[in-house]
């Protein structure tokens, strides 16, 4: 059923993306008085046609592979154009015309982010507020002196106000310069700054998580640690825990938190580890070995289980109160977030691509279809915020890879567009050609280490 949902909503989330970019090349297009013979979304056998009542009778297509799209115009370079009508094909249009096309597209993906992360903050965000936990011993987090329950508020003068927004704040700022000053409130309430110094950290070196690379852990609030689900077949499933179990300790040790139990687990393939479980109001005693496995390029313990938080209903409603809060705003502020948070993405996406070609950080970072997919349809079961959210961070890279100068792109044909005005005539058909066949590579080997990325994170 997971596998179904995530395959639809990826079917959705790119007819989407790819619609809102193609409609950008339709609709200026059109506004430019160019004819335009076809609107497609999707390739392949055709699942839904129409043809317009206007002069034009333009032909929209609905194909069965939802990867892609297209807007064909009349030009006289893949067919004959009547003479009446050579005037509204698009290689006889001025270059200013022809630039303005092809723009669209990127153009329309980057106000599509715009309006879905303005209209998200308008209707409110569910956020957590960004506060310190356990730091990590001998890490940069523990060298800049963060305390647990520091409530991080800035990042080099950057507000912060929510969980997600640190880690996104974090990162932008690190690849500007990896020296960062960060304004917390302690616990105490006291103002105080850590200068956060991770020059010596690549935290793009390879696909684990950037953030814990720093040594921070973000606070969790104190639970009891339950069994959601057990593996059957597995160690877990063959020493008879069952779901709804509670972890009471784990060699003595009371878990505070279900990380630090998922941790000691991963941390101790081959040994014997005696559970101490309550089951309907019950203690035993388990005696339980986890196995060893290779999980995402390493090796760790495994006893096959899927734990969760238990909180008493007190609890719940205390620690939301503590933790949780919805950012939301008039439209004027959600704007203006829009507008940032989609030019800060986007300029951070140009520069981890840049890192990416010095080889400061991993192609494994990549992402692909496969990748898209499988959170798709984790955002689609959490909810329209979450899936729209993905949909606007989607868009955004979509606009930014398209405006690179490669061939094929639309960057690439901006950029002939470009020389064509410095020397008054289009590049040669030749250039072209070899252009294309640069731009294909390229965007090849880019996709097939993108899926080869996806195959390894979905298939440990």
């Amino acid at each position: 059923m997971t596998v179904l949902i995530s395959i639809l909503s990826f079917i959705v989330a790119i007819a989407i993306l790819v619609g809102i970019h193609e409609f950008g090349h339709f609709w200026v297009a059109r506004k430019l008085g160019i004819k335009i013979l076809r609107f497609a979304i999707g390739f392949g056998k055709p699942i839904w046609t129409y043809k317009s009542k206007d002069k034009d009778a333009t032909e929209y297509v609905l194909a069965a592979i939802p990867l892609g799209g297209y807007v064909k115009m009349l030009d006289e370079r893949e067919g004959e154009v009547k003479e009446e009508e050579k005037h509204r094909a698009f290689n006889t249009q001025p270059v200013w015309k022809r630039f303005l096309v092809v723009l669209a597209g990127p153009l329309f993906n980057f106000i599509f982010a715009i309006a879905a992360f303005t209209g998200l903050y308008m209707a409110g965000i569910d956020s957590m507020y960004p506060y310190v936990g356990q730091v990590e011993a001998g890490s940069a987090a523990e060298k800049a002196g963060f305390e647990l329950k520091d409530k991080i508020v800035s990042i080099n003068d950057v507000k912060t106000e929510s969980l997600s927004q640190v880690r996104l704040t974090l990162l932008n700022e690190y690849l500007k310069d990896p020296r960062l000053a960060i304004h917390v409130e302690t616990q105490s309430g006291q103002q105080s700054t850590r200068n956060l110094d991770l020059s010596n950290i690549s935290l793009l070196a390879d696909e684990k998580d950037y953030f814990a690379k720093t040594g921070i852990n973000f606070w969790k609030p104190p639970h009891r640690t339950e069994i959601h689900q057990v593996a059957k077949g597995r160690v877990a499933d063959r020493a008879g825990l069952k779901a709804g179990d509670i972890i009471v300790s784990y060699d003595g040790i009371k878990p505070k938190v279900t990380e630090d139990f998922v941790k000691y687990i991963n941390s101790h393939a081959g040994k014997a580890i005696d559970l101490l479980i309550e089951r309907n109001g019950n203690q035993k005693s388990v005696l339980i070995t986890p196995e060893m496995v290779e999980y995402k390029g390493r090796k760790v313990g495994q006893i096959g289980i899927v734990p969760s938080r238990k909180f008493s209903d007190e609890d719940l409603e205390k620690y939301k109160k503590l933790m949780f809060f919805v950012r939301k705003g008039s439209f004027p502020e959600a704007l203006k977030s829009g507008l940032v948070q989609t030019w800060d993405m986007s300029i951070m996406t140009l520069k981890f691509m840049g890192r990416l070609i010095t080889g400061q950080a991993s192609v494994k970072n990549i992402s692909g279809p496969l990748t898209i997919a499988n959170y798709a349809g984790k955002s689609a079961l959490i909810g329209f915020s979450a899936f729209f959210s993905l949909l606007a961070i989607v868009s955004l890279s979509l606009g930014v890879l398209n405006l690179l100068p490669i061939p094929m792109l639309d960057g690439g044909h901006l950029l002939y567009y470009l020389i064509e005005l410095v020397k008054g005539s289009p590049v040669s058909e030749r250039v072209e050609e070899i252009g294309m066949r640069i731009g294909m590579s390229l965007v090849g080997v880019l996709m097939i280490i993108a899926i080869y990325n996806d195959i390894g994170r979905l298939i440990p």
